[in-house]
């Protein structure tokens, strides 16, 4: 009978010792080996070293489930214990925490200010990461969240003024292998109105607009659907800004990083690495007053710029100056306010309290000093109001510093002064482009209602004659058996061509989702009758895509022409083109680098078919980002073959005087000369496997200071041994550093000049496939280096969608 009490007895026992593995006692102290476990097993805390920095030990919590250590909180990140000397982290009798050294010296504690003993205190580690020091009543007297490093927790409040007594800004390590304080921090400033910001040192690097006052500031969904939510609180005076993220999202967390950017992490266990779910700043022109005065940075461009605001004009070559006024203000009454909407409004601000929205216009109308305000009536949004205050009325008064237009987030109207005469000369330019326009609208109406019925005509022929060739045209020694939709069906599909169905547009045309009658989701390409794809283009697309067979090609499902359209019906792919994820700030992180990798090489897998396994040699003279399509699996697949060409028999390039494709993508003897073999793909392919490891456009020269594109950038940075930096950052912690590198190497032997010494696509394709493969070394793409005073020409073309220029006749997309 006694021996049934033995295991009962070692049951309790266990459980008893289970509970306290969240708990520091007086009585139970954690030494080095000791470790603290949350009760949920989501957290631990205890001694620790880094990887490469074996000499000093410290306390803190990191993740307990997550194979790769990821600090949270560090205790003592300034005050190590050294190699000579161990440890003991333990709760004192005043309700205090304290790290000892061996020798009994204290390297960190806390400050309770308790004197007397406090019977059952306890230090518990909570699920959330929060190291709690709780007495026994349950109160909380001090928490590691009101003491943060360089992380931000899911459920962490952070006041939003620097006169909160609770305020402590969130201090970077000082290097990858260095915990210490590091030179960046990010916390918020002390004006009434709150702003948060990122530090080097005591300048501000990075700025979040001043707060608008709304509850919910934030929401951000990450590309597993999972929600993080951005909430300000007010507790009696103060404000104080909280994330939290839906039930059954990932870990989640915000680090202030080493380099000043701060990254939003989320824990992907396929990859079991951290991907960035955002970042800040996000883009080089996002950086504090990185445009000067009166300067913003438009975010809602593809390729984020600095701009001067309306009536300013820039100060200098670049913007390291900032913009002047191109009329001086007259303070005589007669200047005018216009509304910049949807801005990042300005740091240095006035805030003026309880003032109506004509009240505080006229704050900034009665002082010529004043250049701008911006105005929030927080009782109408169902805001939290400023104390004793329902508005914010903030004004300007000198120079408008870190101003932007963001693509997304914290936006709003920003009331900018100006001199009459520049509204007038605003007013005035309306006028002069309306008025000719409408006049020449009269004209043309004319013009078309005269032609129109000999146009339907000569139209009529013209598709009698495509349909005839498209109906006869044979590829090898097959029949392209195409169907033909009626156009009554397509304008069904796609609810007579609904802006809500875009899915994109280009240099030739619209694209738009449709569903058929019986239910399959297809893209329609129309193409406009001013793109310059001509009745050739169209049948040349149809024609090569209707028999190519590859698991990275566009499938081509049918035609439609009716009058002056001409249309072309794909299957639908879902996650639309590649340059949609890859140049988005928000969206790249959806592309890791197994991802960017599997496209890489399912591009290089169509190539190689459509130069060497189809039926035919194809040069498809237009590979870029927006011409790659991806599926639901981001598998690639290449698109628009309208400018593609057929080789036969034993022909291996050929000579134009119309040169189509885009500039930057384009081979050296094809954009100069004509040239174009299926070397010219090679070249495109060079380009477009930089962008996306780089995730940089190969025309982003603000992005690659001194250099006039992306390929000059990534041969300077790999002749001088720096390569790892051209590498997207969103993905450098998390890639196989030398698979990427790899890749860069190939890149650079796709883009040399001469044709012959770029690889073929079936050397390629064994290159990315076997590591082991030797690399030739690559020669200097000096095409571009010798012509660096075209430098601002390169930037003038190659953002624009179409281009004319004088090389012979250029068509560029």
């Amino acid at each position: 009978m006694d021996m049934i009490y033995v295991p009962v007895f070692i049951l309790l026992f266990l459980i008893c010792f289970c509970k306290s593995d969240d708990r520091l006692t007086p009585t139970k102290p954690l030494y080095p080996g000791d470790t603290l476990i949350s009760d949920g097993g989501i957290f631990a805390l205890g001694f620790f070293s880094l990887k490469n920095s074996s000499a000093n030990s410290y306390v803190g919590i990191w993740y307990n489930q997550i194979p790769e250590r990821t600090y949270v909180w560090v205790a003592n990140r300034d005050s190590p214990i050294t190699s000579s000397s161990s440890g003991k982290f333990v709760v004192t009798n005043n309700s205090d925490l304290v790290l000892l050294d061996s020798k009994g010296s204290t390297l960190w504690t806390t400050s309770n200010n308790i004197t007397s003993e406090a019977a059952g205190t306890a230090a518990t580690l909570l699920d959330t990461g929060n190291l709690v020091i709780r007495l026994s009543n349950g109160t909380d007297i001090w928490q590691s969240f009101h003491y943060p490093t360089d992380t931000l927790l899911p459920n962490m409040s952070a006041p939003l003024s620097s006169k909160n007594k609770l305020y402590r800004p969130f201090v970077a390590w000082r290097g990858p292998d260095d915990l210490s304080t590091g030179d960046y921090s990010l916390g918020s400033d002390s004006s009434l109105v709150p702003q948060v910001f990122i530090w080097n040192g005591t300048r501000p690097y990075w700025r979040r607009a001043a707060w608008t006052g709304a509850l919910v500031n934030n929401v951000y969904q990450s590309n597993t659907g999972s929600f993080m939510f951005e909430t300000v609180e007010r507790r009696g005076a103060e404000f104080y800004i909280t994330y939290t993220v839906s039930n059954g999202s990932p870990n989640m967390r915000a680090k202030l990083h080493y380099t000043g950017t701060v990254k939003v992490l989320t824990w992907n266990s396929k990859s079991s690495s951290w991907d960035v779910f955002m970042e800040y700043p996000s883009h080089s022109c996002d950086s504090y007053a990185s445009c000067g005065p009166f300067g913003y940075c438009d975010g809602t461009e593809a390729i984020p710029t600095c701009k001067c605001l309306d009536g300013f004009e820039s100060a200098g070559r670049n913007y390291s100056l900032g913009c002047r006024r191109k009329k001086e203000l007259k303070c005589d009454g007669t200047d005018s306010f216009i509304t910049l909407p949807g801005m990042k409004t300005p740091d240095k601000f006035l805030y003026i309290r309880n003032r109506s929205f004509d009240q505080c216009a006229e704050e900034c109308r009665s002082k010529c000093s004043c250049n701008a305000y911006a105005y929030a009536n927080l009782s109408s949004l169902g805001s939290l109001d400023m104390v004793g205050d329902s508005s914010r009325c903030l004004v300007w008064m000198g120079e408008l510093v870190d101003t932007g237009k963001p693509a997304g987030g914290v936006s709003e109207n920003l009331y900018l002064r100006i001199s009459s005469s520049s509204a007038n000369e605003k007013k005035i330019l309306i006028l002069k482009i309306v008025l000719p326009a409408v006049a020449c609208l009269l004209v043309l109406t004319c013009i078309y209602l005269g032609c129109k019925s000999q146009g339907k005509r000569r139209r009529k022929g013209q598709n009698t004659h495509m349909l005839k060739h498209l109906n006869a045209y044979k590829l090898g020694n097959e029949d392209t058996e195409l169907p033909s939709v009626g156009f009554e069906e397509i304008l069904t599909a796609t609810n007579n061509f609904s802006a809500c169905n875009m899915l994109g547009k280009g240099g030739f045309g619209k694209v738009y989702k449709g569903i058929l009658e019986d239910g399959m989701e297809v893209a329609v390409k129309r193409l406009s009758m001013g793109s310059g794809q001509g009745i050739e283009e169209f049948r040349n697309e149809v024609v090569l895509i209707a028999k190519l067979q590859h698991r990275n090609l566009v499938r081509l499902l049918g035609y439609c022409i009716h009058e002056d359209e001409k249309l072309l019906i794909y299957e639908y792919l879902p996650n639309r083109s590649l340059d949609a994820f890859l140049f988005d700030a928000t969206k790249k992180i959806m592309l890791d680098w197994l991802s960017r990798f599997m496209v890489i090489k399912g591009i290089a897998r169509g190539l190689l078919y459509l130069h060497q396994d189809s039926r035919l040699t194809i040069i498809h003279r237009d590979l870029k980002a927006s011409n790659i399509l991806l599926d639901a699996q981001m598998s690639p697949k290449i698109s628009d073959f309208g400018m593609a060409r057929i080789f036969g028999g034993n022909e291996q390039q050929a000579n134009t005087n119309r040169v189509v494709g885009t500039y930057g993508y384009m081979s050296p003897e094809y954009g100069m000369e004509g040239y174009f073999s299926v070397k010219s793909d090679t070249y495109s392919f060079g380009v477009l496997l930089l962008e996306i490891v780089s995730g940089l456009r190969i025309s982003s020269p603000h992005l690659t200071m001194g250099f006039p594109n992306l390929i000059a950038y990534a041969w300077s940075l790999w002749v001088d041994g720096n390569a790892r930096e051209l590498v997207d950052r969103s993905v450098l912690e998390s890639c196989p550093l030398d698979e990427v590198l790899r890749c860069v190497h190939i890149g650079l032997l796709c883009v040399q000049d001469h044709p012959n010494a770029r690889p073929p696509m079936s050397s390629i394709v064994f290159m990315l496939e076997n590591e082991t493969a030797l690399l030739p070394a690559p020669e200097k793409p000096t095409y571009f280096t010798i012509r660096s005073h075209e430098a601002e020409d390169w930037r003038k073309y190659m953002g624009r969608s179409e281009n004319n220029m004088s090389i012979t006749t250029l068509e560029g997309r």
